[in-house]
């Protein structure tokens, strides 16, 4: 996905809001104020940090965080997102790997298939052990209602990411101003 797109997803996101919230999504600061990068766009670092801090915001609605657990929440949610992002990095960099050992053309090294397979599924294991750790952390400052909605809240969360996702590349798939849909730009006449 080029950067521009990017961009566009995340304000898109950002100013959207959903229609479940209580209180507006905050406005994410002009280009300019980041160092003027509009035309080049958003980094996933960038882009992930700004989801996060958007999930953030929005849980302490959705959940109804008092003052006192606001602060340990945020801290162990922020834990939790950082633990997803990793593992599911790591989690790609090794299916890339098995991906490269499997591809056409390439003779099959059954030891070395072997060898990534075992390593992605003792990753899945290990990742399943850190996220149910870091998940009873969150759970540990939440009751019991706020957790089911925590439960829900991330559900519809990832919907509306899967949602902004699809949006965006219509988006991008469709013809921009002054391009015919036989495919020639507006300096093609």
């Amino acid at each position: 996905m080029s950067r521009i797109v990017r961009c566009a997803v995340v304000l898109s996101f950002l100013l959207s809001g959903s229609a479940e919230a209580q209180e507006p999504a905050p406005q994410p600061p002009p280009p300019e104020a980041r160092g003027g990068r509009a035309a080049q766009g958003v980094r996933p670092a960038e882009l992930a940090a700004m989801l996060d801090a958007w999930a953030i915001v929005q849980a302490q609605t959705a959940l109804q965080l008092n003052d006192s657990q606001y602060g340990q929440f945020v801290t162990r949610l922020k834990r939790l997102q950082e633990t997803r992002r990793r593992n599911s990095q790591m989690r790609n960099r090794l299916l890339q790997q098995v991906r490269a050992l499997v591809a056409p053309g390439v003779t099959p090294d059954e030891a070395a298939i072997r060898g990534k397979l075992k390593a992605l599924r003792d990753h899945d294991e290990q990742t399943a052990t850190a996220l149910r750790r870091e998940s009873e952390a969150v759970d540990e400052v939440l009751d019991a209602r706020q957790q089911g909605l925590f439960r829900l809240f991330e559900e519809r969360l990832e919907r509306q990411k899967l949602d902004l996702l699809m949006r965006a590349r219509d988006r991008a798939a469709r013809p921009g101003p002054g391009v015919k849909p036989g495919g020639g730009g507006a300096g093609d006449r």
